[in-house]
C-alpha cells in the first residue's frame, strides 16, 4: 500500500470538492477560470484536512523505528555492576497507510505554497477581474490592479513590520529560512485570528441547530420568517432591476448604431434578461451625425459602471427568484409534515406532487409508509441524538483548546487519546481519532463560512446561485483558514514539537512551517493563549449576543421572544397561504383540463373521423355524378365535327373577373361550381370570390 492511500485520498477529495462546487456554482454560465481556481483552492484545503491523519501515523511509525534502531547504553550502578535496558513491549509494524520517506515533505510544500499563492495573489486579482464592468480584457486587468493596490500594500506593511523586528533583534541574523518563517507566521496569525471567531460560533450553533430541528413547529416558524424576509429582498431586487433596465433603455435610445460606444451598449444588452432585450430592441434606422451635435452622451466610464450594475442586479434577481421557489417547496413540505403527524393511516400524504422527477429506486424504497415513520417519528429522535453527540464533542474541543499547552500533566483529551493509542501502536485507532477530530473542527469552521453573509457582497447560495465573486472569496477564506486549523489540531494532539516541547521527530507538516522561535512572542504567546478566547465566543453564541446586536441595529434575526419576529412570522405565513392557494388553483385547472380531455377527447376524435369519412364519400359520389354528366353532354355533342368545335372555342371570349357579372360558359352551360359545404353557386349571378 506504499503511496496507494495518498492517491486514493487525492481522488476522493477531488470528487468531494467537485460535488460541493457543483451545488453552489454554475458550470455552464460562469467563467471556466473562476470554476478552475475555486475548485483548486477547495481541493487543496480539503486535501490538507484529510491527509493530516496519514502524516500523524507515518510520523509515529518513524519515531518507533528510531527508538528500535537506537542502541541502548548500559548503565553502571553504585556497586559497579552493569544494568541492561528493559526491552520494548511492542515491536513496530508498518501501517497500511504508510507513506514512504521524502514524499510527504515535498507534497506538503507544494500544497501549502500553492494555496498561499492562490489566497494572497491570484484569487484577489480574479475577484476584482470578475466583478469589473470593463468591456475588454485590458480594461478589466487595469481595474483589478488598481483595486488590489491597497490590498497588497497592507500585506507588505505587515510583512515589513515583522521584518524590521527581526532585523533589529540582536539574537537573529536575517537568512532566507527566517524570512520564509516570518511570512508563514504572518499568514498563520491572520488565519488563526479568524479561525477562533468562526470556531467559537460553529461549536455552539451546529449542535443547537440539530436540537432545534427536532422541535415540532420550529422549522416551520423559521421558514415563515425566512419567507417574509426573502419576499422583501425579492421585491427590492425586482425594483432595483427595473431601475437599472430603465437606465439601460435610455442609454440604448441615446446611443445609435453609428456611435463609437455602440459595441459597449450591445455588450450591456446581452447581459440583460431576454424579456428586457425584446422590449428594448435596437433602433437601426436612426442615424445621427455625432460630430455636429454637442457631446451629451454617457462616457465609457459611465458605461463601465452601468455594466457592473447590470451584472450585479441580474444575478441578484435570478438568485432571489430561485430561492423563493425553493423556500415555497420547503414550506409546503413542512406543513405536510405537521398535518401528517396526526395521521391514523401512517402514510405520508403530499399536498402537491413533487415537481422534480423522482428516482425509480428511491420511489420504490422510500414509500409513503417509510416516509411517514422517518419524518414524523424517527427524524426528531435522530436529530436529538446527533445534537447530544455534537455537543459532547464541542465540550471536549473547548476543554482541549484551553489546556493543550499543558504537557505535564497532559490535560488535552485529544492528546491523551493519541498517547494511549501510540503506546500500543494501534494505527487504525490513531487514524480514526485524528480523522474525526479534524473533521469536526473543519465542519465547525467551514459551515460558518457557508452560513455567513456580508450583505449582498458575499453570499454562498445553493442550487447554482452563487456568483463568481463569492466563490472566489470562499476559496480565499479556505486557503487562509486551513493551515492554522491544521496547526491547531497538531497542538491539540501534542504532535507539534513546539507545543509538546520535545525533541522527537516532528510531522512533515510541522517541518515545512519552520521554527516559530524566530518570533517568540507569537510562538510562546499568541499561538498558546489566543485560542482560549473560544470560551468567550461560545458563551456569546449560546446566549445569542451577536443575533441580539444585529437585531438592535435593524437587521431582523429570528428570535423567539421578539415582537418583530412574531410579526414577520405572521407575514410569512400569509405569503405561504397566498402562494398555496395560487398553486391549488393551477392544480385544479390542470386537473379539469385533463379530465375534459380524457372524457371528450376520444369522442371528438371519433366524430371528426366519421365526418372525414362522410366527406370523402360525398366527394367520391359527386365526382361520379359530374363525370356521368360530362360524359352524357359530350356524347350529345359528338355529332359536331372537329372544325365547328374549334371555331366555337376560338370565338369564346375570356372571362373578366373584374366585371360585375360574367357570362355563362357556352361550352358548359349546365355546369355548377361545387363548394365544400355542399352548395352549388351559379357563376352568372354573383361574383366568383364572394363565397371563398
Amino acid at each position: 500500500m506504499s503511496g496507494a492511500a495518498l492517491g486514493i485520498e487525492i481522488v476522493v477529495v477531488f470528487i468531494l470538492a467537485l460535488i460541493i462546487l457543483h451545488r453552489y456554482g454554475d458550470f455552464r454560465k460562469q467563467h471556466k477560470l473562476v470554476i478552475v481556481a475555486t475548485l483548486l483552492a477547495w481541493h487543496l484545503c480539503f486535501l490538507m484536512v484529510f491527509l493530516l491523519p496519514l502524516d500523524v501515523t507515518t510520523t509515529i511509525y518513524n519515531r518507533c523505528k528510531v527508538d528500535v534502531n537506537s542502541s541502548p547504553t548500559e548503565s553502571i550502578t553504585s556497586n559497579g555492576s552493569y544494568t541492561t535496558p528493559t526491552p520494548r513491549k511492542h515491536e513496530c509494524f508498518k501501517p497500511w497507510s504508510y507513506i514512504p520517506d521524502g514524499i510527504m515533505p515535498i507534497f506538503w510544500r507544494v500544497v501549502y505554497w500553492t494555496s498561499q499563492f492562490l489566497t494572497w495573489i491570484l484569487l484577489p486579482f480574479m475577484q476584482s477581474y470578475a466583478r469589473s464592468g470593463g468591456f475588454s480584457i485590458t480594461g478589466k486587468i487595469k481595474t483589478a490592479l488598481i483595486e488590489n493596490a491597497i490590498y497588497y500594500g497592507t500585506y507588505l506593511l505587515i510583512f515589513g513590520a515583522f521584518l524590521i523586528y527581526v532585523a533589529i533583534h540582536p539574537k537573529f541574523n536575517l537568512q532566507w529560512s527566517q524570512l520564509q518563517t516570518i511570512g508563514i507566521a504572518a499568514a498563520n496569525t491572520w488565519g488563526l485570528f479568524l479561525l477562533v471567531l468562526l470556531l467559537g460560533y460553529g461549536l455552539v450553533e451546529i449542535p443547537r441547530s440539530h436540537w432545534n430541528g427536532a422541535k415540532k413547529g420550529y422549522l416551520l416558524m423559521k421558514t415563515y420568517f425566512k419567507a417574509a424576509k426573502l419576499m422583501t429582498e425579492k421585491a427590492d431586487a425586482e425594483e432595483n432591476l427595473e431601475d437599472i433596465m430603465e437606465e439601460v433603455r435610455k442609454v440604448n435610445e441615446s446611443i445609435k448604431y453609428n456611435h463609437p460606444l455602440r459595441k459597449c451598449v450591445d455588450t450591456i444588452l446581452k447581459k440583460c434578461p431576454v424579456e428586457y432585450q425584446e422590449r428594448m430592441g435596437r433602433n437601426m434606422d436612426d442615424y445621427e451625425d455625432f460630430e455636429e451635435r454637442p457631446n451629451t452622451y454617457p462616457t465609457e466610464k459611465n458605461l463601465v459602471k452601468l455594466h457592473k450594475q447590470v451584472i450585479y442586479s441580474v444575478q441578484r434577481h435570478r438568485r432571489t427568484q430561485v430561492q423563493w421557489r425553493i423556500l415555497l417547496e420547503q414550506a409546503f413540505y413542512l406543513e405536510d409534515v405537521a398535518k401528517n403527524e396526526t395521521s391514523a393511516t401512517h402514510q405520508f400524504v403530499h399536498t402537491f406532487p413533487s415537481q422534480e422527477p423522482e428516482n425509480k429506486i428511491a420511489q420504490y424504497l422510500y414509500t409513503p409508509i417509510v416516509e411517514w415513520y422517518w419524518e414524523c417519528l424517527l427524524r426528531p429522535w435522530f436529530h436529538r441524538i446527533l445534537a447530544i453527540s455534537l455537543a459532547t464533542f464541542s465540550i471536549i474541543v473547548v476543554w482541549s483548546e484551553c489546556t493543550f499547552f499543558s504537557t505535564n500533566p497532559v490535560l488535552s483529551l485529544f492528546a491523551v487519546f493519541i498517547n494511549l493509542a501510540e503506546k500500543t501502536y494501534n494505527y487504525f485507532y490513531i487514524e480514526m481519532a485524528c480523522f474525526f477530530t479534524i473533521f469536526f473542527l473543519s465542519i465547525c469552521v467551514y459551515s460558518t463560512v457557508f452560513r455567513i453573509r456580508v450583505f449582498n457582497y458575499y453570499y454562498l447560495a445553493s442550487h447554482h446561485q452563487t456568483d463568481a465573486y463569492s466563490l472566489l472569496f470562499s476559496g480565499m477564506l479556505f486557503c487562509r483558514l486551513t493551515p492554522p486549523l491544521c496547526l491547531n489540531f497538531l497542538g491539540l494532539t501534542h504532535m507539534d514539537s513546539t507545543i509538546a516541547q520535545s525533541t522527537a521527530q516532528p510531522t512533515a507538516y510541522t517541518s515545512i512551517m519552520g521554527s516559530m522561535k524566530v518570533l517568540s512572542f507569537i510562538a510562546d504567546g499568541f499561538y498558546i493563549y489566543y485560542p482560549m478566547l473560544v470560551v468567550i465566543l461560545c458563551v456569546a453564541t449560546y446566549f445569542s449576543l451577536g443575533t441580539r446586536c444585529l437585531n438592535l441595529l435593524g437587521f431582523q434575526q429570528f428570535m423567539g421572544d421578539n415582537e418583530m419576529t412574531s410579526d414577520l412570522i405572521d407575514e410569512g405565513k400569509e405569503l405561504i397561504r397566498r402562494e398555496k392557494r395560487k398553486r391549488q388553483r393551477q392544480e385544479d385547472g390542470e386537473n379539469r383540463r385533463r379530465e375534459w380531455k380524457e372524457r371528450y377527447g376520444n369522442n371528438r376524435e371519433d366524430s371528426s373521423r366519421n365526418r372525414n369519412v362522410q366527406a370523402d364519400q360525398k366527394e367520391s359520389s359527386f365526382t361520379e355524378t359530374n363525370t356521368n354528366r360530362l360524359a352524357s353532354k359530350y356524347t350529345r355533342s359528338n355529332g359536331r365535327n372537329e372544325r365547328d368545335r374549334v371555331e366555337l372555342l376560338q370565338d369564346a371570349e375570356p372571362l373578366d373577373f373584374n366585371a360585375d357579372s360574367i357570362r355563362e360558359d357556352p361550352l358548359d352551360s349546365d355546369s355548377r361550381r361545387y363548394q365544400p359545404g355542399g352548395r352549388y353557386l351559379s357563376m352568372s349571378r354573383s361574383r366568383i370570390f364572394d363565397d371563398v
